[in-house]
């Protein structure tokens, strides 16, 4: 089975409610000063010959300074390969652990948009021969850009992902996603990206997502999405839910 790096990667990106989880896509703002995101979450990506995912994940971004974020994503994953409908191997353990750190170096004003650097780190933790991990360290070096008008939000980018080890190969992520408050409780967007082949035998996908976000309080948060590769690709299913919490 191939492993869609491109989906169990990129959810752990860091946001508030107006980016990020629940999409692929991620965004240039940090927490403020001092601010802690958490995302309790669960994930899962399918093509013809299995499942990868993760459940439970939780991801920690932290405000270190301003414009300055901080994260940390441990998962506990899975894996399932396929032969038809039926699950023939199943696999379940702990996962990579992802680092990073957003640097925010142009805010946004009037018709500027903000814009950030988003190095991160994947290191190896899970079991690769269980399907669990990558087996070798990753990295992925982003640049996002956001602009904001009324209800709407729209941002977007893209980087290259430095992906060693037998069988793998670097690629490219680029994406970009809108998104509307229709009222203060709810947001609903949608998102396009295309991820080049993260394997020799793997193909270019062009995928798309559709998010819905519930703001329970001012800290609290219920965010979903769901996608696949459109005709070019090989992931037929990517779904994403977690509760967020701002303390």
């Amino acid at each position: 089975m191939k492993h869609p790096a491109a989906f169990i990667v990129l959810t752990f990106l860091s946001a508030n409610l107006c980016a990020g989880p629940p999409y692929q896509t991620d965004d240039p703002e940090p927490p403020e000063p001092g601010q802690w995101e958490l995302f309790f979450a669960a994930y899962a990506s399918a093509e013809a010959t299995g499942v990868l995912g993760g459940c439970p994940q939780l991801e920690v971004n932290y405000g270190a300074l301003d414009n300055l974020q901080l994260s940390l994503a441990p998962q506990m994953s899975y894996s399932a390969s396929l032969r038809g409908l039926q699950a023939y191997s199943t696999n379940y353990g702990l996962g990579d652990i992802e680092l990073g750190a957003k640097y925010r170096f142009l805010k946004e004003s009037g018709s500027c948009p903000q814009v950030a650097l988003y190095p991160q780190a994947v290191l190896p933790v899970g079991d690769q021969k269980r399907g669990l991990g990558a087996g070798c360290v990753q990295a992925f070096l982003p640049l996002w850009l956001q602009k904001s008008w009324g209800p709407w939000c729209a941002f977007g980018g893209g980087g290259y992902w430095i992906n060693r080890g037998p069988g793998n190969r670097d690629w490219v992520f680029a994406g970009g996603a809108l998104q509307r408050d229709l009222g203060g409780a709810f947001s609903v967007g949608g998102e396009l990206f295309f991820h080049s082949a993260a394997q020799t035998d793997d193909v270019n996908g062009l995928g798309a997502n559709l998010a819905f976000l519930w703001h329970l309080t001012k800290n609290d948060g219920l965010v979903f999405s769901a996608g696949r590769d459109l005709g070019v690709g090989s992931t037929t299913f990517t779904g994403y839910l977690a509760y967020q919490k701002v303390l």
